[in-house]
């Protein structure tokens, strides 16, 4: 099993999750030619993809999805809610609605030899999710686009064998930053985005011995650093009342316009 970031960030995300057999996305929020570009580079094309799996529904989650959708007739996970407001918010870039396969979250969902898992988060769209993808024993998380953890969250996050988790903002920055004030609130509120210290205290709660790697994700281009990220996570690790240092596991960043190193597990 197998996974990268193709983009990530505030201007767009796409991930790349897979096995020898199973080919998914998680999100397509880059142009249909950016996206394969990415799969270019990890020797497979568009034809090759199983599924697309949608978090919500926020352009810089689908942009590219209606015309890679149609390209390849790949199809679409995603929530009820969330489907109903991609198909609402569209238009003639919509994907084709026949692609569309409902999921609930905490509901499995089997493509091919994956298992896909979502689960909720506290995010501002219609019905958002995260995804843990497992293969046999191994399991990955994609986790962005939360405003706050909570018991729930740190029990579905336990126990993976890699991790994609958000580190969106460092909270100075944002607050002396030129966003308008309703943004930044929106942005530090239970429906917005984990800050970089969240992060790391929410990475705290889960950390085990068998974890192999874990990328921060969804940094935001005005209000964050890939630096800042880095350090924060790492501190909030370090301090924090586990038994774990930074150092005890390889800590990276998703590159906003190119692909990650990919991790294979």
């Amino acid at each position: 099993m197998r996974f990268c970031s193709i983009a990530s960030g505030s201007s767009g995300n796409c991930i790349y999750v897979g096995s020898e057999a199973t080919h998914l996305l998680v999100d397509v929020g880059i142009s249909g030619k950016r996206t394969e570009e990415g799969l270019h580079e990890l020797e497979i094309t568009g034809e090759d993809i199983d599924g697309i799996l949608i978090t919500h529904e926020h352009s810089d989650h689908v942009a590219g999805l209606g015309v890679l959708s149609r390209k390849y007739h790949i199809p679409i996970f995603a929530t009820g809610g969330t489907i109903r407001a991609i198909l609402k918010n569209g238009g003639k870039n919509a994907p084709d609605e026949s692609l569309f396969h409902q999921i609930e979250a905490d509901r499995k969902i089997i493509i091919k030899d994956l298992t896909v898992s979502p689960m909720r988060i506290s995010h501002d769209a219609a019905e958002p999710v995260a995804y843990r993808i497992g293969y046999g024993k191994k399991k990955v998380a994609i986790c962005t686009d939360l405003g706050i953890y909570n018991e729930y969250t740190v029990e579905c996050l336990k126990g993976m064998d890699a991790l994609l988790l958000e580190a969106n903002h460092d909270i100075n920055m944002l607050q002396v930053g030129p966003y308008p004030y309703y943004l930044k609130q929106r942005i530090l509120g239970d429906r917005g985005h984990l800050s970089n210290e969240n992060a790391g205290r929410l990475l705290n709660r889960i950390l085990h011995d068998n974890l192999k790697a874990v990328v921060l994700g969804h940094l935001s281009k005005e209000n964050n650093m890939p630096e800042l990220a880095y350090e924060a996570v790492r501190m909030e690790v370090t301090l924090g009342e586990g038994p774990y240092k930074a150092e005890d596991f390889p800590i990276s960043i998703a590159g906003r316009n190119e692909v990650s190193p990919v991790i294979s597990i």
